[in-house]
């Protein structure tokens, strides 16, 4: 979408042949994502100006409800016109699969900031809440609550940040993502009142406000990480872990995460809190210098040209069908894939499946399957069962080389649910998480798991694999690919670390045709 930086990928694939070319008179150029809602591409005006046209899926497009609900939240979202959110100017609410499009952004997420360049400079996060703030003002007047504000649904232009996706999510809670396990929402950003399935209201975005930015002033969510309904159960029952926003930033953001919604501030008092703040003063402006120059220098860069065959803008990227790029931010360059490295077997790594080491972001759809007493807990219409999280187990055992191969189990077994090829499982924290964010992980395409590069694998013969049975297939049968086909009926398969000392048998339980959600039952082993 712009000239290259070092390390940056484009932020946009070619249309795929399933991919429709053209959709409600809006000529389509590109794939921009792709998320548990639907499809984001990129298009234009007729006179020229980009947009981001977003498709919903078939599965909600046949739900009458979904479709009600959908048509109201876009017609709210219309209503919108504040200067820091990604306005809503085109929508087909009526068509048979409904769209809607928004004034595009060329530019990343806050996500894909702090993931590249780090925690942000206290007077850059001020500047954030104003805008962020500013935009949230716009979203309540329309009568609208975002639900789901996170570093990923924050786009960075020159003149300051984006709110996208707002206004959508209450459709879907309506419909078909209120079954059984799955939920709007994302569990690190969700105010106590929402996780709790109870009544949600401004102050529900401000809670995800202030969990906002202790992430990019401290690099960490104040929740932690791990699985979903861990970082539920501490959103309502524990204080947010503020260690590492800096003291300039920590009252403004407990504030904010305040457990009661009536003790948060307004949108207003947090506007009236920056103009207050020395670094800021009573007119805070998006001038050059509020971003930090290596930045700057990627925003800028981004904006030279929005879209192939546009002036300034490269040459079209052709992605592979299965890849799904992020709904607002940079993807790898999809192509071949060079083998990995051999493995302890002597086989060379997998080289099919989605590019890899590329953030991906799309609404998170997790589901957990804990064992053990706790809180139920109604998510957005799902069930957790929350118990207080267990102590990781960080040491690093023993060499591999130096003791038997002997496998314990290494925790609780979970059934996790990846909504499509932009989600990827994480083997080593047990949970769901956006493509190319795990160190060890599980990724799938339309017909197959994606195996780690350097991992080893082995699907069993029959409907038992013990860790055992798994080192020894290993090194007499080891695979590099792991079909949908060959595991069905829940036969197992193992995945061996590259450094030999964690083990996961997986289970696959259901695979959506078409490249949809894939649900499995992964059981972690760690060497003795």
């Amino acid at each position: 979408m712009s000239a290259q930086l070092p390390g940056a990928q484009p932020a946009h694939a070619a249309l795929s042949a399933d991919d429709p070319r053209e959709i409600g008179g809006y000529r389509l150029q590109a794939r921009l994502g792709s998320g548990g809602m639907g499809v984001v591409y990129l298009a234009h005006t007729p006179g020229g100006r980009p947009i981001a046209l977003k498709v919903v899926r078939d599965q909600f497009a046949g739900d009458p409800e979904f479709r009600l609900r959908f048509a109201q939240e876009v017609a709210s979202a219309e209503r919108i016109h504040g200067l820091f959110t990604a306005q809503v100017v085109a929508s087909g609410v009526d068509a048979p699969t409904p769209w809607f499009a928004t004034a595009y952004v060329p530019g990343p997420s806050l996500q894909q900031v702090v993931q590249r360049h780090g925690s942000l400079p206290v007077r850059t996060v001020l500047l954030l809440v104003a805008g962020i703030a500013e935009a949230l003002q716009a979203i309540h007047r329309a009568g609208v609550v975002h639900r789901d504000l996170k570093p990923a649904n924050v786009l960075i232009a020159e003149d300051g940040p984006r709110v996208i996706d707002f206004g959508i999510a209450r459709a879907a809670d309506a419909a078909a993502l209120t079954g059984t396990g799955l939920s709007i929402g994302t569990a690190a950003y969700m105010a106590p009142e929402q996780a709790l399935g109870r009544p949600v209201s401004p102050a529900t975005d401000v809670f995800a406000l202030g969990a906002l930015v202790a992430y990019v002033a401290g690099g960490e969510a104040p929740f932690g990480a791990g699985p979903e309904s861990a970082a539920l159960y501490r959103v309502v029952h524990e204080q947010p872990d503020l260690g590492r926003v800096p003291h300039e930033l920590r009252d403004l953001v407990a504030w904010c995460l305040a457990k009661r919604p009536e003790d948060r501030p307004t949108t207003a008092e947090l506007m009236e809190a920056v103009h207050a703040h020395p670094l800021v003063g009573p007119r805070p402006e998006f001038a050059e210098g509020w971003l930090p120059q290596s930045i700057s220098s990627e925003v800028a860069g981004r904006a030279v040209g929005s879209a192939p065959g546009m002036p300034g803008a490269p040459a079209p990227v052709h992605a592979q069908p299965t890849l799904a790029a992020p709904a607002s931010g940079p993807t790898s360059v999809p192509g071949a894939t060079p083998a990995g490295p051999p493995s302890r077997s002597g086989r060379q790594g997998a080289p099919s499946g989605p590019s890899r080491r590329a953030p991906k972001r799309g609404r998170r759809t997790v589901r957990a399957a804990l064992v053990g007493l706790g809180v139920l807990v109604l998510a957005g219409g799902a069930v957790y069962v929350l118990t207080p999280p267990e102590g990781a187990d960080t040491a690093d055992g023993p060499d591999p080389a130096s003791s038997p191969a002997v496998y314990v189990p290494g925790g609780k077994g979970v059934e996790l649910t990846s909504p499509d090829a932009t989600y990827e499982f994480d083997l080593k924290a047990g949970k769901v998480v956006p493509s190319d964010t795990a160190a060890w992980y599980l990724a799938r395409d339309r017909a197959e798991f994606v195996l780690p590069e350097d991992s080893d694998a082995f699907v069993a013969a029959g409907d038992e694999l013990s860790p055992a049975d798994c080192v020894r297939g290993i090194e007499t049968e080891p695979v590099t690919k792991v079909a949908f086909a060959d595991v069905a009926d829940e036969r197992p398969f193992c995945v061996r670390s590259a450094d030999g000392r964690d083990l996961v048998v997986v289970r696959l339980i259901e695979a959506q045709a078409d490249g949809g959600a894939v649900t499995a039952a992964f059981e972690p082993y760690r060497r003795a």
